[in-house]
């Protein structure tokens, strides 16, 4: 419009707090995700594991239900004891959930704004690139965030609830949900940033996410079974992430992961996914 017509008004509204500015990226971005209907369902299907949970504490402590099973309690904390291996392998079975919505979600967060040239307009405004992947991160943090530590701790609460003298003794249960958890998100999410920022098209880093994360799982092994060398274990991220649980549940890990190996590779790797954003995040890009 011309500018001596005077017609243009500032915005008037109520302007987002600078500390919670981060988390408008992630407000859009479900809009969008929650439109598939096949995602949507997959999500939902994701609580079987922690509803199987309550079903199972709810049996230790409701004597008419075993008895209308033909159970006694002594029975059934035989056969299913509610201990640490029991919220180890649950949080085993949600972990593979984490990465089937990783694949989903994670390619489709940076990819578009590189390969349409967006990033500029958010880094113009007073919004960081800090801000910009704190923004994405939540979006996968917050979804494998609500199928992992949150219905872990709700199990962990509820069993204290009925069983106070449990909880006194199985405290490690519920830090080992809290930081085990969030060590795998950070894990996930920042190699699904990284995939995203360097391949641009969304199909394209789909593919190189599912291709580097079980290629290397295939290498290190092939690494330690062929040349007998440890350090192969460095690139198996589940077998890693599975004995850095298994360390914080105090149960056996599931293979021979040496403890230090398997905590080079998480902390590692997140630092090598965040120097990958760094390095390809920026508010312009010079064309040679």
């Amino acid at each position: 419009m011309a500018v001596f017509e005077r017609n243009y008004r500032p915005y008037a509204g109520t302007l987002t707090p600078e500390k919670r500015r981060f988390l408008i990226l992630p407000r859009y971005a479900y809009s969008d995700v929650f439109k598939s209907r096949l995602f949507a369902i997959f999500f939902a299907l994701c609580f079987g594991v922690p509803v199987a949970g309550l079903l199972i504490i709810y049996l230790h402590h409701n004597l008419s239900a075993l008895k209308f099973l033909g159970l006694t309690a002594e029975k059934l904390n035989e056969i299913l004891p509610i201990d640490a291996q029991l919220f180890w392998r649950g949080m085993s079975l949600q972990s593979g959930l984490c990465f089937i919505i990783t694949l989903f979600v994670g390619p489709a967060l940076v990819a578009p704004d590189l390969r349409n040239n967006g990033l500029p307009l958010y880094l113009a405004r007073p919004f960081s690139r800090t801000e910009y992947v704190l923004g994405k991160l939540c979006v996968l943090a917050i979804l494998m965030s609500l199928v992992t530590w949150v219905p872990g701790l709700l199990l962990w609460g509820f069993q204290a609830y009925l069983e106070p003298n449990w909880a006194t003794a199985n405290l490690q249960i519920a830090s080992a949900l809290f930081f085990g958890s969030w060590i795998w998100i950070l894990f996930l999410s920042l190699f699904a940033l990284a995939i995203s920022a360097w391949v641009k098209w969304k199909p394209v880093a789909r593919i190189a996410l599912f291709m580097m994360f079980f290629v290397g799982q295939a290498f290190g092994h092939a690494v330690r079974g062929i040349l007998g060398l440890s350090f192969g274990k460095l690139f198996d991220a589940s077998g890693a992430s599975a004995t850095v649980w298994a360390s914080l549940f105090g149960v056996r890990p599931p293979d021979d992961h040496p403890l230090t190996l398997a905590w080079i590779t998480m902390i590692g790797g997140c630092l090598v996914f965040l120097w990958l954003l760094k390095t390809r995040l920026r508010a312009y890009e010079v064309v040679r």
